[in-house]
């Protein structure tokens, strides 16, 4: 007779005249082995990562580094710091300020593209590695939330190589006035890379590898520029047509103008948005990048 869970069954020995009492244990539940599978494909990414962390740091700093390298220390040495013509005691050190979170944010950003997306539409195209992760014994829905977690760790990751790296490169006289505070940074912080992977999932499944740089054309370079890593989105009020502040209005569509004014926040005591927007606003867009993504990644794996 069949039995389950962890009853006795009588089942006949072959070989042998008689027959024995065995006792069967439980079986693994699917969300204990869902659970399981997704500690391992997390865990898999992380050691590749310590694998790479030499190339992982360099690409990570390289970017932060120049702007502020470029912008904090070369041009206050030219006579082209940014500021400096206004004759404002500290106008340099301000944009620093608001420079040196909005690196912070930009970082999040190209990890949830670098961590996410890329290899996402490789393994989607010609390696196919993304048939072997599927074959676990987890919802395919699942493979998917640990790439968004492995990208949203890596993220966290650069943000605390990034903010004291950017806070040191300066000219004399030049300096960013950091303020930390707590509360924001340990929710603000991880919300953001939760955001940014989301949106690497996203990218990483509507992409084939040929169009990557139409993905960069297209949409990197303009969420990059428009998303206020260089300014606040409260000094864009000036750029208006008649009595419309178009600019301001247009760039509330892009994730990163609310990171990086969340950055701020968390690391400065510079003008930003209130928080009661940029909590909603990086939730919301956190919410529809990740449903879209598991909506487009679902798609590609059973087509």
């Amino acid at each position: 007779m069949a039995a389950t869970g962890s009853r006795s069954v009588t089942a006949p020995t072959f070989g042998g005249p008689g027959v024995h009492n065995v006792e069967l244990k439980p079986t693994r539940s699917a969300t204990a082995a869902s659970w399981t599978s997704l500690h391992a494909l997390i865990a898999r990414d992380l050691v590749v990562l310590w694998k790479h962390k030499f190339e992982f740091t360099v690409r990570t700093l390289v970017q932060p580094f120049l702007l502020c390298f470029v912008f904090l220390y070369v041009f206050p040495k030219i006579g082209q710091g940014i500021g400096a013509a206004s004759g404002i005691p500290g106008a340099e050190s301000a944009f620093a300020t608001v420079l040196v979170p909005g690196v912070v944010g930009l970082s999040i950003m190209f990890q949830g593209i670098q961590a996410v997306a890329m290899p996402l539409a490789q393994e989607f195209g010609f390696t196919r590695e993304i048939e072997d992760r599927v074959q676990a014994p987890c919802p395919i829905w699942l493979v998917a939330i640990s790439k968004v977690i492995s990208g949203g760790t890596q993220g966290l990751i650069s943000a605390a190589i990034v903010l004291p790296i950017a806070s040191v490169v300066h000219a004399s006289g030049v300096e960013a006035q950091i303020n930390l505070h707590w509360l924001l940074i340990l929710t603000l912080v991880p919300l953001s890379c939760v955001c940014m992977a989301s949106l690497g999932l996203l990218l990483g499944t509507s992409f084939e590898p040929r169009n990557l740089g139409l993905m960069f054309g297209f949409i990197v370079l303009p969420i990059t520029f428009l998303g206020g890593t260089y300014y606040q989105w409260t000094r864009l009020a000036p750029v208006k047509a008649g009595p419309i502040h178009w600019l301001q209005i247009i760039v509330l569509i892009n994730p990163l103008i609310y990171i990086n004014d969340g950055m701020r926040a968390a690391f400065t005591n510079a003008a930003h948005m209130h928080l009661y927007v940029i909590y909603p606003a990086i939730v919301a867009f956190s919410v529809i990048f990740l449903v879209l993504g598991l909506r487009n990644f679902r798609h590609k794996v059973l087509a």
